[in-house]
């Protein structure tokens, strides 16, 4: 624990961090952010002007990037709906910043807008309770065979969908195909953990460049591990499970991992770090393992390794196990003091569930779609800045894994396990390597 407070420190300073969909941590120009991506100050815009007697809805984020989607599926709402134009007025906030601020505008009954972004780690703070967010059942239910149902149910409660995410989240790994290339090592041969392990020792010894990092202040790189076994930060029950088996396994692999020097702690503590940045853009470490929704981090923030890394399904414990997990996410929900619920909604639903929006978020924000359909669609193979990054198809993979990611269990203790992780349990983990079984049981009652 001695270097905890060190650590909380600089993480105060980095920003808060999140999901999904996946801070103040990295500008707010990034490309894909369902990470805690925050705008320095509040920003209000407009989008582009519609004709006649349109009605303005008001909508809060707090990732300026989504605003450049809005603005698109505005425009083209307004081309297709003449009788019912809107005006899509969107305020911009630091993450806390705007989580804090609705959640006190709903709550007092007044200030709150039409429609706002939450990100996943605070959904559950808004469904305590009789939620002030509006059931968006009328919207899905048209279209859940058509979608990923878990991208909606992560934001629900008592069979009633309150928000819509951006994505999938898929988690994958990224390697460095240069880097293994050098040591030897064949991507498609590293199936398990243990082949990653191998695998690692391999690269070390060859490059001296160690396999992947951790991250001690965010989950993205840990939770796979625990989801192919089964296991989730919550409990089926909705209770903490930060002492299940699948943890203390999952810490202890980790762990051998980086007192082989194998797996290094990501600098700066998470992978979204300027410092990590740097260190990876530089071939610092042959992989990293993240969601889908990280492809825009390479793009923007490390260069230098375009045309270098390739994207593939996740190691598991055992063959057979799911190689992925949805992680991360945002989900779009429609308040109670909307002026006008309907149109808020439809928008919603056209926006973010049809065909259109899902082709239209990759184009714009790069994530996987939440509609499968258009996995496979011809627009998502047109080129663009993340496939002529990559060596491979992000979608090739993306359909090799649809049948495994599953969702991660949602509930009101998801937020406090969260930033448990963030602040404590992984860096007592990673950097203090205390003992997994010990750590986790400590980690658990306080949760608790």
């Amino acid at each position: 624990m001695k270097k905890i407070a060190a650590k909380l420190a600089s993480v105060m300073l980095a920003g808060t961090m999140l999901a999904g969909c996946g801070g103040g941590q990295a500008p707010t120009t990034e490309a894909p952010a369902e990470t805690k991506e925050t705008a320095s100050e509040a920003k209000t815009e407009e989008a582009p002007a519609a004709s006649g007697d349109a009605k303005t809805l008001e909508l809060w984020t707090f990732q300026e990037i989504h605003t450049g989607f809005y603005e698109k599926m505005a425009g083209v709402w307004n081309e297709k709906n003449p009788d019912r134009q809107i005006k899509l007025n969107y305020t911009v906030l630091p993450y806390d910043d705007m989580h804090s601020k609705l959640l006190i505008a709903l709550q007092s009954g007044t200030g709150a807008p039409d429609i706002a972004d939450i990100e996943l780690g605070k959904f559950a703070n808004y469904l305590k309770g009789d939620p002030q967010l509006l059931p968006l059942n009328d919207i899905v239910d048209p279209e859940i065979d058509n979608i990923v149902k878990g991208r909606v149910q992560i934001y629900g409660k008592d069979d009633k969908y309150y928000g819509i995410c951006f994505h999938i989240g898929a988690s994958v790994t990224y390697y460095n195909k240069e880097i293994l290339d050098q040591a030897g090592v064949d991507p498609a041969t590293i199936v398990t953990w243990d082949d990653f392990r191998k695998a690692g020792k391999t690269v070390l010894e060859k490059t001296g460049v160690p396999m992947a990092t951790c991250e001690t202040a965010d989950p993205w790189s840990f939770w796979p591990m625990l989801s192919s076994q089964g296991g989730d930060l919550l409990k089926a029950d909705g209770s903490p499970n930060v002492d299940s088996p699948e943890f203390i396994k999952a810490m202890t692999l980790v762990q051998d991992m980086i007192k082989e020097g194998s797996i290094v702690v990501a600098p700066g503590g998470f992978h979204h770090a300027e410092e990590y940045y740097g260190f990876m853009n530089n071939g610092g470490a042959a992989s990293v393992s993240m969601p889908l929704w990280y492809m825009g981090r390479f793009t923007d923030y490390m260069p230098d390794l375009n045309q270098k890394m390739m994207i593939a399904p996740n190691p598991v414990w055992e063959k057979g196990q799911p190689r992925s997990v949805g992680l991360g996410g945002t989900g779009t929900a429609v308040t109670n003091q909307a002026k006008d619920p309907q149109l808020a909604k439809d928008f919603l639903a056209f926006a973010k569930l049809s065909k259109e929006g899902n082709i239209e978020i990759w184009k714009t924000l790069g994530f996987d779609p939440i509609r499968t359909e258009v996995w496979s669609d011809p627009a998502l193979k047109e080129p663009n800045k993340f496939t002529d990054f990559f060596l491979n198809s992000p979608f090739d993979v993306l359909n090799e894994i649809k049948e495994e990611i599953p969702a991660i269990t949602a509930g009101e203790n998801l937020p406090k396990v969260m930033d448990a992780l963030k602040t404590t349990t992984l860096f007592r983990a990673f950097e203090d390597l205390e003992d997994p079984a010990a750590l986790v049981a400590d980690e658990q009652s306080k949760l608790k």
